[in-house]
């Protein structure tokens, strides 16, 4: 289906996120308006203080918009509780970090599984669910190794497998080819390719990396917190 004619999974209305400072406002975001439709892959671009990050958070349910309204799925993030926010992030949203953000002492395949554990998903299920997902990113050969055992590379592989787990709607990526040398970032940015058109899930990136945004199938720029025109 082309991507014009897939429904909107997630939107921005007029979303803007102030922070104060003895007494002084600074707007990180202003007034954004964006839709983003199923399975497209969308790149956020902008200088480093341009407000990307903090709209990718709003867009994730990790921050709340100072005004504005953020929906996800119909359900408008702004108006539900902080338990109905969990939730959310819980059950139909995965994450991606430039740092990876794999628990340590746990191995590639317990840090896939936790998602689901954390679910209340049955035991025989998690298993399975994972192995596919470690599978789907070439990595159930080292399901049982540590993140200290791994590559950057790697590590990023795992973070995107444990964000596959759950089978989100929305997969959100911070700089995710941040820490990693250019060809496999380039690995990094197909896998995110991949999701989107084989898994049909939305993935919204910040990132500075050309070789990302050369793959997404829409880039929007923001300049002082604001879209740039014609994004």
């Amino acid at each position: 289906m082309p991507a014009k004619d897939r429904p909107v999974i997630l939107s921005a209305r007029g979303v803007w996120r102030i922070f104060r400072s003895g007494g002084i406002e600074v707007p990180a975001v202003r007034g954004v308006d964006l839709e983003v439709r199923q399975g497209e892959f969308l790149a956020l671009m902008g200088r480093s203080g341009s407000g990307k990050t903090t709209l990718l958070n709003i867009l994730a349910g990790l921050d709340r918009p100072t005004r504005g309204q953020v929906l996800l799925d119909g359900q408008d993030l702004t108006r539900v509780s902080e338990r109905e926010l969990v939730e959310v992030r819980r059950k139909k949203v995965g994450f991606v970090f430039q740092f990876y953000g794999l628990l340590p002492l746990l191995s590639a395949y317990e840090n896939v599984e936790l998602p689901l554990r954390v679910n209340g998903v049955p035991a025989g299920e998690r298993r399975r669910r994972s192995i596919e997902a470690l599978e789907k990113v070439g990595l159930a050969h080292r399901a049982h190794h540590r993140p200290y055992e791994l590559s950057g590379g790697e590590q990023q592989r795992v973070a995107i497998a444990r964000a596959l787990v759950t089978r989100p709607l929305v997969v959100f990526a911070d700089e995710p080819t941040g820490e990693l040398d250019t060809a496999t970032g380039m690995q990094i940015a197909g896998l995110l390719r991949e999701m989107a058109q084989r898994e049909g899930i939305t993935v919204v990136t910040a990132t500075h990396d050309p070789v990302v945004a050369g793959m997404a199938d829409r880039v929007v720029v923001l300049v002082d917190g604001a879209l740039a025109e014609g994004s």
